[in-house]
């Protein structure tokens, strides 16, 4: 297994996108560098560092400072939090490779740096999307980004 540490804004939306994925095993929502992230456990067999980073993309908003969506903080920034050298070349390639894409018309400004400590959130953060679906947050914000990932990355989403 392998740890990949994510920052894409509210944790409560991309817990609820990664858990979706074939070859997550776990998804923790917490703090890192006080910004709102998510630790994910993986199996590199079935789902690549590099696919993650793909889902991440297509996800999240990586041209906004400190702002996702309506969320605006340094807390809800984007930043990749490699765990070795082979993390970081993979990111600084991805992020290249996306930002070349075309995706998005304005430039990337998520930022790649080293991991440094994880903080679990409380419990009431754990699974929240799975917990109170039925929240307005939950059908506005997280609900059309569950669909996004199932229409445009469906082969790499659990049956």
């Amino acid at each position: 297994m392998e740890t990949a540490t994510l920052a894409g804004g509210c944790f409560w939306c991309t817990e609820a996108i990664f858990k979706r994925l074939k070859g997550i095993m776990e998804v923790v929502s917490g703090y890192s560098d006080k910004a709102e992230s998510i630790q994910i456990t993986f199996d590199p067999k079935v789902i690549s560092f590099e696919k993650i980073l793909e889902v991440f993309w297509h996800l999240i908003d990586p041209t906004t400072l400190n702002k996702q969506g309506a969320d605006v903080g340094t807390q809800y920034r984007s930043v990749i939090f490699y765990h070795d050298d082979n993390q970081k070349k993979i990111a600084e390639q991805s992020r290249e490779k996306t930002d070349k894409s075309g995706m998005y018309q304005d430039p990337i400004v998520t930022k790649i740096e080293p991991f440094a400590a994880f903080y679990r959130a409380e419990d009431y953060h754990q699974n929240y999307f799975e917990r109170n679906s039925s929240q307005p947050y939950c059908q506005l914000v997280i609900n059309p980004k569950i669909e996004k990932l199932i229409k445009e990355l469906s082969e790499y989403v659990k049956s």
